[in-house]
């Protein structure tokens, strides 16, 4: 599994594709976070300063904009610099003269939590829990496919069983896809929660509307997205059951 989007929102409006999530996959339970150099004690002592992250319409962009916010800054009180997760972190680890923080993902998060002297974690999506995955199709496809479409949430929750059933098996298979063995994987699937069909109700019952309100909110602020799409269409619930 990788870490690929905040909350959709962005990365649909940036990628211009019309997309419509019909299951979530899993929550970030401290698989995202922001590590800074050994002197910065707060988020809001990053104004004037220098944070790497990725480009707009990622999770480690959209995750640096809400936590300025949550501790009132805006990306204009900082200056970023364009580092893709894995060399981000490495810059904190190798103290790269200019760069105060970070925002990365696991397994590169865990890389600086064994590296304290050269940089701390300064909050994660334990703190600021605002990076999910979900899975969605065009609305032409969900039309046309809507058997389909039944058929790929069904397979997702199927396969949560089997990571409960056979967990070794599973992660075998799931680390052989990224590249990781078994016990790598296992290691950094603990900073995810997957969820379950019982999840994913529950989530579309009020969590993503509000969510994706305050997210749209943000993004727009942030000059991310252009205008507030509908956010009633953002999702379709009738294969969760």
């Amino acid at each position: 599994m990788r870490r690929h989007h905040g909350g959709d929102l962005d990365r649909l409006n940036a990628n211009g594709v019309a997309t419509t999530q019909i299951f979530q996959l899993d929550k970030s339970f401290g698989a995202d976070g922001m590590v800074v150099k050994p002197g910065i004690t707060k988020i809001s002592d990053l104004k004037g300063k220098t944070v790497a992250a990725s480009a707009p319409g990622t999770a480690p962009y959209f995750g640096l904009a809400w936590m300025l916010k949550k501790n009132g800054l805006g990306l204009k009180d900082v200056k970023i610099v364009n580092l893709e997760p894995q060399a981000a972190a490495n810059a904190m680890i190798a103290g790269t003269d200019g760069v105060d923080a970070a925002m990365t993902y696991e397994p590169f998060l865990s890389a600086v939590r064994a590296k304290p002297e050269a940089g701390k974690i300064i909050a994660t999506t334990l703190d600021y829990p605002m990076v999910m995955d979900t899975f969605g199709c065009t609305p032409k496809f969900l039309a046309e496919n809507p058997k389909a479409a039944k058929a790929l949430a069904d397979g997702y929750f199927d396969a949560l069983a089997m990571i409960k059933a056979e967990p070794k098996k599973s992660f075998e298979i799931m680390g052989a896809d990224v590249k990781q063995t078994a016990e790598a994987f296992e290691k950094s699937q603990a900073y995810l929660r997957w969820q379950d069909r019982a999840a994913n109700l529950k989530f579309f019952a009020g969590e993503h509307a509000a969510f994706s309100k305050e997210a749209a909110d943000l993004l727009l602020e942030a000059g991310i997205i252009r205008a507030i799409p509908d956010l009633s269409k953002l999702a379709d619930t009738r294969f969760l059951q």
